[in-house]
């Protein structure tokens, strides 16, 4: 099933037919300018856009909410001007390369090993990992308190004990 994600812009940046960086560094020009939470559209045909953007919004705090195609070469991505930056975790759990439900598994392990209201950053590219996590979070007394995708397929969650 393929789902539409529907997601407004408050700017558009069209950079189609410059190489890189020029469009990362229109990206982050623009995204200055926004207020957090705002969100930009950048179209870009170059191929090395959407490596180099996933790494700035990581680095940045930013986020790649959504990416579309547009036809021939051309992508779509949508960048959310991020609110703050990462919250501080006390624990890192990288769980890249793991089936679901491995990534739930241990992060609860991990979290009963942790005082209450510490942070634990969980990293995973599962698939359903975004969605489990969510799910799990909101049946547990634990509190999902952020989500930033990484890369495609690529998740970091920052999870506080309860």
């Amino acid at each position: 099933m393929v789902e539409e994600i529907a997601v407004a812009a408050d700017a558009t940046l069209d950079l189609s037919g410059l190489t890189c960086p020029a469009p990362l560094l229109g990206a982050k020009q623009l995204i200055d300018e926004l207020k957090p939470g705002q969100v930009l559209v950048l179209i870009s045909d170059c191929p090395g856009t959407k490596d180099d953007l996933y790494i700035w919004a990581r680095h940045t705090g930013n986020e790649i909410v959504h990416a579309e195609p547009r036809g021939g070469a051309k992508h779509a991505f949508y960048i959310r001007k991020g609110r703050r930056t990462a919250p501080h975790a006390q624990v890192t759990l990288d769980m890249r390369g793991v089936t679901c439900p491995g990534p739930i598994l241990e992060a609860r392990l991990v979290l009963e090993r942790m005082k209450p209201g510490e942070v634990l950053r969980l990293l995973s590219n599962c698939p359903a990992s975004r969605d489990e996590v969510s799910t799990w979070t909101a049946n547990t007394r634990h509190t999902l308190v952020e989500t930033r995708e990484l890369g495609e397929r690529e998740w970091e969650f920052f999870i506080r004990r309860g």
